[in-house]
């Protein structure tokens, strides 16, 4: 039934204002609005949707994963951009320095690091 169907996903933010320079200028994604909300285009052509919602509670799970290449890069990109890196107290000594999440050395998965939109909305940027 959904499978010859176009999809995308989408979240809610504060302020689309906000959300356009932060994902079109700080991220580097081609974001345009309408009068609907903020639409990412992100490789391959696939659409994100972020529509503003004035009671917005940010999600608390990862809403969107950035694949990189090499995630130190990427890390120090972000935090020379003034992006903070989200650590997480319970993940212990398991987020170095950087608070890379060193999942492919423990055999758990990708290497990992966790930060926010100006909405508080979790993103990622994780290489496998």
């Amino acid at each position: 039934m959904f499978k010859d169907n176009a999809t995308f996903s989408g979240y809610s933010v504060d302020d689309i204002e906000k959300a356009k320079d932060f994902y079109g200028g700080t991220l580097g994604l081609n974001a345009s609005t309408d009068e609907m909300g903020l639409k990412l285009t992100v490789t391959g052509g696939y659409e994100i949707f972020l529509y503003q919602k004035d009671d917005h509670t940010p999600a608390t799970f990862t809403v969107l994963n950035f694949v990189v290449d090499d995630i130190d890069a990427a890390v120090d990109e972000l935090v020379a951009k003034g992006i903070e890196i989200v650590r997480y107290p319970e993940m212990g000594d398991w987020q170095d320095e950087k608070g890379i999440a060193r999942g492919k050395a423990a055999n758990r998965g990708p290497d990992i690091a966790w930060f926010t939109d100006p909405a508080g909305n979790v993103l990622s940027v994780l290489s496998n």
